[in-house]
């Protein structure tokens, strides 16, 4: 088998076994299974948490489009009238003349364990009786793109909630990477992106995280940075309260082609050189923009130094052979491969993306072509 593959797709869900199947009784379909969190479970064999993100097959009914939202007793249909909304890009809707944007979601997001053997080629097991589906009002419409470390033999995932409430960052624990226990939200509105490092620093849990926000500020001409979105540092005495570095982390910088906005991929994993993680760009072009992976080399004992940051030749790009069977079901106008974690594998990593937002995509990677 080659070692560049989607292993796991849309079809490959049983949506009757979604947890989603309490209060709506109207047909969906599997928009995409993407952006997994990754880890090896006690057992040696890998786990994907998949994103599963679950369209109506109608979303728009007599002129009004509906939105999936979770609630205590069940997921019910909000309807908003299509002659006041903007949608333009196949995944959400806007409410035209609003200031700040306000939008609404065409899916509702939630994720589905799925083991792999020890090499990540075969799927063991899909464990729907594991699913995490929304639990509180701060995710009602939606549990999203899961990122899992494992800390002195605990499992932490953060994840994104989406809901009118705020969009933010929660956290799960687990012993085991099946059995998750909610611990709340660490991070608040529009701080996404949050990835572990695997390992305490100085006592202290570290984290990636990635605020955005309306307004950013230019830098001086001369500067090698550009202002937008960046990847931010944050530590932690416990793994729930969190306080941002006074330093900055990973920023875009002019020379690369995916400069739009920079956010965490995989989760940071301490090596002889340093902590190397995997990190995503965005190149802007029409509404989504191109997404590509590159890499960075943090210092051990002061990850805010750092020592390499690739973002000229990309590690992962989006590649149309792998998606090609499956090309009726691609919806972006752009290329996109989104790295969401990585695992040792003796003299390789095993990186999980997600491709297309449609797919997870396992790539076997060299460790010397991190050197």
């Amino acid at each position: 088998m080659h070692d560049d593959y989607l292993i796991f797709r849309p079809d490959d869900v049983d949506l009757t076994r979604s947890p989603l199947r309490a209060g709506i009784d109207e047909p969906t379909y599997v928009l995409g299974a993407f952006n997994p969190g990754f880890a090896r479970l006690p057992n040696g064999n890998l786990l994907l948490m998949v994103r599963v993100a679950e369209a109506l097959r109608d979303p728009v009914v007599d002129g009004h489009a509906r939105a999936i939202r979770w609630t205590p007793s069940g997921t019910v249909l909000d309807a908003h009238p299509v002659a006041g909304l903007d949608m333009a890009d196949p995944r959400q809707f806007a409410l035209k003349h609003r200031n700040p944007k306000l939008l609404g979601l065409t899916s509702l997001s939630w994720l589905l364990p799925v083991e792999l053997d020890a090499d990540a080629r075969t799927v063991v097991a899909v464990h729907y009786e594991k699913a995490i589906a929304p639990s509180a009002s701060y995710m009602d419409y939606g549990v999203e793109d899961a990122r899992i470390t494992l800390i002195d033999g605990t499992y932490w995932m953060t994840v994104c909630g989406v809901s009118a409430e705020r969009h933010c960052t929660a956290m799960y624990r687990s012993t085991d990477g099946l059995d998750w226990d909610l611990l709340g939200v660490v991070l608040d509105h529009q701080n996404k992106d949050m990835l572990l490092f695997e390992g305490r620093i100085g006592g202290f849990f570290h984290a990636l995280t990635r605020p955005l926000g309306e307004v950013y500020f230019a830098y001086p001409e001369e500067s090698p940075w550009l202002g937008g979105p960046s990847i931010h540092l944050a530590r932690s005495p416990d793994g729930l309260h969190w306080k941002p570095l006074d330093q900055p982390g990973l920023r875009a910088r002019k020379g690369s082609s995916s400069n739009q906005r920079i956010g965490g991929g995989s989760q940071p994993v301490l090596t002889d050189a340093g902590w190397l993680l995997i990190y995503h760009g965005v190149e802007k072009r029409e509404s989504v923009g191109i997404y590509r992976s590159f890499w960075a080399l943090l210092d051990r004992d002061d990850p805010s130094v750092i020592l390499r940051q690739e973002d000229k030749v990309p590690l992962l790009e989006a590649n149309p052979a792998l998606t090609a069977d499956i090309a009726h079901q691609l919806y972006l106008p752009t290329p996109v491969v989104f790295t969401t974690g990585l695992v040792d594998a003796g003299e390789r990593y095993i990186v999980a993306s997600g491709e297309a937002d449609l797919a997870c995509r396992i790539t076997h990677i060299p460790k010397a072509r991190f050197r």
